[in-house]
């Protein structure tokens, strides 16, 4: 049975979309600013990464029983963790600046802690 928390409604209810979806959005400029050779490669996996954060939260929540939500929230938690490296390697690379990355950084870590709780909630 859904712990009670998640009998509240639609998956937009769900702070961890709402990071996931702030972590999409403020995501773009910095994608964007990465150099033209990286526009199939770089920015295109962070782009995908990123939309798997949202779209993994959004299905998890429509699915019956925990185990399957567990599931898309792992899911989503190792997209985060890839986010979390190509935000490192475009650092390393040159391409961003660490200052540029903060409010990206953060709100990837804010997504982070949201869903491994919800993870944790879910129970094993």
């Amino acid at each position: 049975m859904r712990p009670n928390f998640l009998l509240m409604g639609h998956f937009k209810k769900l702070k961890a979309w709402e990071h996931a979806r702030a972590l999409a959005v403020v995501s773009k400029p910095l994608i964007e600013r990465l150099p033209s050779t990286e526009r199939s490669g770089l920015a295109d996996q962070w782009r995908r990464a990123a939309s798997s954060v949202v779209l993994n939260i959004a299905e998890g929540a429509s699915r019956p029983g925990n185990k399957e939500f567990r599931r898309h929230l792992s899911i989503a938690r190792a997209s985060l963790d890839e986010v979390e490296a190509i935000i490192d390697l475009a650092v390393g690379l040159d391409y961003l600046r660490r200052e540029d990355v903060t409010k990206v950084a953060a709100v990837r870590d804010e997504c982070a802690r949201t869903v491994y709780g919800l993870i944790r909630k879910l129970g094993a």
